[in-house]
């Protein structure tokens, strides 16, 4: 070969060369960066170019996906109950993309997760069309129905736990909207979409998981097992030494009471008739770090709880000052929580100081039914001992039997709970959020925890209360529940 030749070849190897290495970076080191960008159709065209898996609950599906006339996106995402269970599912939109479950789970419900490699494979050689697998969750359709139905018009959420386990068994919150109204790529879809953000009611915020408000008088039995757990208290039904009024340490503003005689009393009168100033006095006594121990030992101050889809972080303040932690020890100041996280609170009372991590996904399954993740409970925390946390049960139950939550009450059955009507807006000038949590307890032990906020009424303000409310709302999840234990 004479050397013009040579060096043709030469080059020509080069340019192959160069086109190999350019293609192998494409497919193997950029790939993912690639299939991640927005710019690129193919992978929306063919994440709806076949049925979509679907969301279970109870064994039937949520979720849906009809044929379209559309030549590209064949499939289109539908939701069965849409506004109801949108806390759970979350949206898959042709054109909007999607988020919570739909999201997360979008490897296994588009039928492209590595763990469904061999289905893909097999339906390669059998001809069977692609087919994504099912997200199979802990949800209790009962229950989500009467969160949803006892909330109503009203603004509010409610999160609802199996304490023995954390298995989510209801997730509601309203308003609400339905993903289905803008699952496709025609106009209406699009003006769907814009409606929905642009309201100022946010229905598309899942308030159970994602807004954080003050806790009020619910928080109280944080405050209750720090004061056991760390010595503050012994007896609950011995004098705690409150004055009336009780001043908030380092100022001269005495803390106001809504209940009568609290002067003095045991800790379990307090919880029975919700008395402010004891329970500032007692967070005072167990110290702002002591506090925020306990707090955290719940859930609070942690920004990773994954349900999967992640909780908002509820917040007990790190540095503040002695009376900030005074009125934050009875849930306000900068006290905030999830429903989530005071359900959770709850949950660990009943389970007899042990608190369950959370969790609303039971199980990945293929398009065949074949098991191909499960998940098992877990234990979280231990915020307070058996002893203590049977205390606490016994002073809940109290305010059920006697006490602010009597509307929880529940014929032939063992209900503890705690109200909280939580003050907010500049100078408390905004009506109060109505709060309540609770559990219920049968032959075998506690199978629901529950917390219900209120965001706002039609009510008067003077008639806002947890126990008026949402203590009723509380009281039909939990029946629902139990209802299913039968």
């Amino acid at each position: 070969m004479n050397k013009p030749l040579r060096r043709i070849a030469i080059f020509c190897g080069l340019l192959v060369l160069a086109l190999m290495i350019r293609d192998n970076w494409l497919q193997y080191v950029r790939a993912d960066e690639l299939n991640a960008n927005k710019k690129n159709k193919r992978v929306e065209i063919e994440r709806y170019a076949h049925e979509r898996g679907n969301i279970i609950v109870d064994g039937k599906a949520i979720t849906g996906s009809v044929e379209t006339d559309d030549e590209y996106y064949r499939y289109k995402r539908t939701y069965t109950d849409g506004p109801m269970w949108a806390p759970v599912t979350g949206y898959a939109s042709q054109v909007f993309g999607a988020n919570q479950i739909e999201k997360l789970q979008d490897g296994i419900l588009s039928g492209n997760s590595d763990q469904l490699f061999f289905d893909r494979t097999m339906a390669m050689f059998t001809g069977d069309k692609k087919k994504g697998g099912n997200v199979v969750t802990t949800l209790n359709g009962k229950a989500q129905k009467a969160a949803f139905e006892g909330l109503g018009d009203k603004k509010g959420a409610v999160a609802a736990i199996n304490p023995k386990t954390g298995e989510i068994l209801a997730l509601a919150s309203t308003p609400s909207y339905d993903p289905s109204s803008f699952a496709g790529r025609l106009k209406k879809d699009g003006e769907a979409w814009t409606s929905l953000t642009k309201d100022s009611d946010k229905p598309m915020l899942n308030r159970a998981l994602r807004e954080t408000y003050p806790p009020g008088s619910t928080f109280k039995v944080v405050t209750a097992a720090a004061a056991l757990e760390y010595g503050a208290i012994d007896d609950i039904d011995a004098p705690t030494e409150t004055p009336e009024p009780y001043i908030l340490p380092g100022t001269r503003t005495p803390m106001e009471n809504h209940a009568s005689g609290c002067e003095n009393a045991s800790l379990n009168e307090a919880m029975r008739v919700s008395c402010n100033s004891v329970f500032a006095k007692l967070g005072d006594d167990v110290s702002r770090d002591k506090m925020v121990e306990m707090a955290e030992k719940f859930g609070f101050n942690n920004a990773e709880i994954d349900t999967p889809v992640r909780a908002s972080a509820s917040v007990y303040d790190k540095e503040m000052n002695r009376d900030g932690n005074a009125q934050s020890s009875i849930g306000q100041f900068n006290t905030a929580a999830t429903p989530l996280q005071m359900a959770m609170v709850a949950a660990a009372i009943a389970n007899d100081g042990r608190l369950m991590k959370p969790y609303m996904i039971d199980k990945l399954v293929s398009p065949n039914l074949d098991t191909i993740q499960q998940n098992d409970p877990e234990e979280m925390s231990r915020p307070l001992s058996q002893k203590n946390a049977q205390l606490l049960q016994q002073m809940m139950e109290n305010v059920v039997e006697s006490g602010t939550g009597s509307r929880a009450a529940i014929n032939g059955v063992k209900v503890g709970g705690k109200t909280g009507t939580a003050q907010h807006g500049e100078n408390n000038s905004k009506n109060p959020y109505a709060w309540f949590i609770s559990y219920a307890k049968d032959d075998n032990g506690s199978p629901v925890a529950v917390a219900v906020v209120v965001e706002d009424s039609k009510a008067r303000r003077d008639d806002i209360s947890g126990g008026g409310l949402a203590a009723p709302i509380a009281k039909a999840v939990m029946e629902a529940v139990l209802d299913q234990q039968e």
